[in-house]
């Protein structure tokens, strides 16, 4: 599986506070109440664990962590430094 498919599947699975509604990679988690302020540490951890990369808490903003796309394209971008 590709870490966008996993990290959707670790959202609908472990994070996601309404399971009735299945996030995609555009959906906004933050502003459909599917993710709260804890969600987004405990992505922020499964992230860091899963591909070594460490977070600065700085780049913990909606412009990386909004939707599932844009945490890929924060990934990418870190993987690519």
């Amino acid at each position: 599986m590709s870490f966008a498919t996993d990290l959707l599947d670790f959202v609908n699975a472990e994070i996601s506070l309404d399971p009735g509604l299945v996030a995609e990679g555009g959906t906004d988690l933050l502003l459909t109440g599917l993710v709260d302020s804890l969600g987004v540490v405990q992505i922020v951890g499964w992230i860091e664990d899963s591909t070594g990369i460490d977070i600065d808490p700085a780049d913990v903003v909606l412009d990386n962590f909004q939707t599932v796309d844009q945490m890929v394209a924060y990934v990418e971008r870190r993987r690519a430094a």
